[in-house]
């Protein structure tokens, strides 16, 4: 994957912790832990919820990658990460004319492009709207994503459809050099691949199972609401349209079981996407906090992906790394949460 997710598993690896083992007996007597039972409410008196009300499976975006970057309406082509194409008619054009004659689908093999009117009115590039005359039009495919670079067969799909787009609005097309795309996209690709970083962690039970809605309990007490997927909830972020902060997943099979609360959890995962994640929100000291409070409350063993517990020194090495990565990302205008982070790592 990354320096970042070699350096957790190096830590990992030289952390030394003794981990005594307990209660294994009373893990195979005892049925999986349940959630505390909510108390009767008296008449007219206020309860607080137990769990927090799952948000709508949309805005789950670590489980929906078609919002992961950001709403359609949002988007802005970036000659950074996008190959432009300009589309010029002789005089303005209405958005009516421009909107019958889109390409049926934004994608060019694994890749989406985008198409922008230059508004003849405000001078300001645009998502077409009707009731608008546009002067120019220019059309980009996003030259990488999490899928690889764009490649010879993608471009010549785009080239085609922005040339038949052209056509049927009687504009003029002018295509960026295939070689050279393909080029700038291999060497974007290159460097996402060594930024492109997802940092997660086990709590794993030291002692008695859990049951489904045990965990479900334990997490919403720390903000994390239901996410799109069985086996998922997340800690959304504040602002509409981003993805969560953090993500907590565990066995989907569990969490579709008939009766839940007879499965049993042993290992619960706690992760974030680094370039998805708005380093303001900082999802570091979230993701760190709320693995220990788990921990605590639930009686787990924090441990990397090897099984080596994780301590207060191996936390503090990872962070370092990740403020270096954090660094060489928005030093190529690409900070983490970023709308062109959010589309190429996608």
């Amino acid at each position: 994957m990354s320096d970042l997710t070699v350096g957790l598993a190096i830590v990992g690896g030289v952390v030394l912790a003794a981990v005594v083992a307990h209660g294994a007996w009373q893990s195979r007597r005892a049925g999986p832990r349940r959630p505390a039972t909510v108390p009767a409410a008296r008449p007219g008196a206020q309860m607080e919820p137990v769990l927090a009300p799952a948000e709508p499976p949309a805005a789950d975006l670590a489980e929906a990658p078609a919002r992961a970057a950001l709403r359609r309406s949002d988007l802005r082509l970036d000659a950074l990460i996008d190959a432009i194409a300009t589309i010029k008619p002789e005089a303005p054009l209405a958005a009516e004319l421009l909107l019958a004659h889109m390409p049926p689908t934004r994608r060019a093999g694994s890749k989406p492009f985008l198409i922008e009117g230059l508004n003849a009115e405000t001078g300001e590039w645009e998502a077409v709207a009707p009731g608008v005359q546009y002067g120019e039009v220019q059309a980009g495919v996003q030259m990488a994503n999490r899928t690889g670079a764009l490649n010879e067969i993608e471009y010549s799909e785009f080239a085609q459809k922005v040339q038949d787009f052209g056509d049927a609005v009687g504009a003029l097309v002018e295509l960026p050099d295939m070689l050279d795309v393909v080029a700038r996209a291999r060497e974007l690709d290159a460097f996402a691949g060594d930024h492109d970083a997802l940092l997660a962690l086990h709590l794993r039970a030291r002692s008695v199972a859990w049951s489904v809605g045990y965990v479900q309990q334990q997490a919403a007490r720390h903000g994390f609401v239901a996410g799109g997927l069985p086996g998922r909830m997340v800690l959304p972020a504040s602002d509409d349209g981003a993805p969560p902060v953090l993500v907590l997943s565990y066995d989907s099979k569990a969490a579709l079981a008939e009766d839940p609360s007879l499965t049993a959890v042993r290992d619960v995962t706690l992760s974030f996407d680094v370039a998805q994640t708005d380093a303001a929100r900082q999802p570091f000291a979230a993701w760190r906090s709320s693995a220990q409070a788990l921990a605590i409350g639930m009686d787990a063993l924090l441990v990397d992906d090897q099984g080596h517990p994780l301590g207060d020194a191996a936390f503090a090495t990872i962070g370092a790394e990740l403020e270096r990565m954090y660094g060489e990302l928005a030093g190529h205008d690409l900070a983490a949460g970023s709308a062109a982070a959010r589309r190429l790592f996608s």
